[in-house]
């Protein structure tokens, strides 16, 4: 026996079997950007959490395992991902970087042994690059080094989100060669999965994914008020060459997420079209 089989037993609770895709729900935001809407008080958490039974995997942070973990519990459950990280990159409240503030940070919340006891599928982990501060991002090498050799041992899968330092102030950060080496990397250190962000057209996106051998999760971004958009958008990265989507605010702040989450899964493994995956919303 080795931790090989563990990962890829963990790797298959994520990722479809069939279609070796995934609708992956992000609900972790509060712990690096305060409460959210949809996800603001505990009755809020549990009515959401009641509706992503359909999803392939939801990630929480780790004070939020005693409110939810009965949604992991049993056959035919999400599987269990959990957000490696605080940052505090790009917070609309005292954000570093602005004003002379200095460049962001980032603190490991779990070590790895843990998250195995806990009965963790995957965890998610930051790589912010780019920093003007070189000794940041040497920083930020090591600890995703780090954190992808402890998965290996402990057999848990691994996705890493490359991000620029500097999103928010240089244009560029954002473009296809900016991302196709950002994720790259993300996969030379071991990442399992790599979630990356829409870098404006499927043209860019396909070049991302065309020169990134590990699989790819599209992240949401901003968005939950339009479930069109958020299939669109779905629909966009699966013909780019993504292996399914990473989407939070699409999801919880939704008024139905269990319809969005029901019409996701129609476009990332049934390959219906927008307006087929659309009548979902409408049951």
């Amino acid at each position: 026996m080795d931790s090989r089989t563990g990962k890829a037993i963990r790797m298959g609770r994520l990722l479809r079997p069939e279609t070796g895709h995934a609708v992956v729900v992000a609900a972790s935001h509060g712990v690096m950007s305060g409460p959210p809407s949809g996800l603001r008080t505990r009755q809020e958490i549990a009515n959401v959490f009641t509706q992503l039974r359909a999803a392939d995997g939801v990630m929480v942070s780790p004070g939020m395992i005693p409110l939810v973990e009965n949604t992991f519990i049993g056959r035919d459950r999400p599987a269990f991902v959990l957000h490696l990280d605080w940052k505090n990159h790009a917070r609309s409240i005292y954000t570093p970087g602005k004003d002379g503030r200095g460049e962001g940070v980032l603190a490991q919340l779990a070590e790895i042994d843990e998250v195995a006891a806990s009965g963790i599928d995957a965890v998610m982990t930051y790589l912010y690059l780019g920093q003007k501060d070189t000794a940041l991002e040497q920083a930020e090498i090591v600890r995703n080094t780090r954190i992808a050799r402890d998965c290996e041992r402990h057999g848990i899968a691994l996705i890493i989100e490359p991000r620029s330092a500097l999103e928010g102030v240089d244009p560029d950060a954002l473009s296809a060669k900016v991302m196709s080496l950002y994720c790259r990397i993300a996969a030379d250190l071991g990442a399992d999965l790599v979630k990356a962000l829409w870098p404006g057209s499927v043209e860019a996106f396909g070049q991302i994914t065309d020169t990134c051998y590990t699989p790819i999760l599209l992240a949401g971004g901003a968005g939950g008020d339009d479930p069109l958009s958020t299939l669109q958008l779905a629909s966009d990265a699966m013909q780019a060459g993504a292996k399914g989507v990473m989407f939070g605010r699409r999801v919880f702040r939704a008024e139905q997420p269990a319809q969005v989450l029901s019409a996701l899964a129609a476009v990332v493994h049934d390959n219906q079209s927008v307006e087929q995956a659309s009548r979902l919303l409408e049951r």
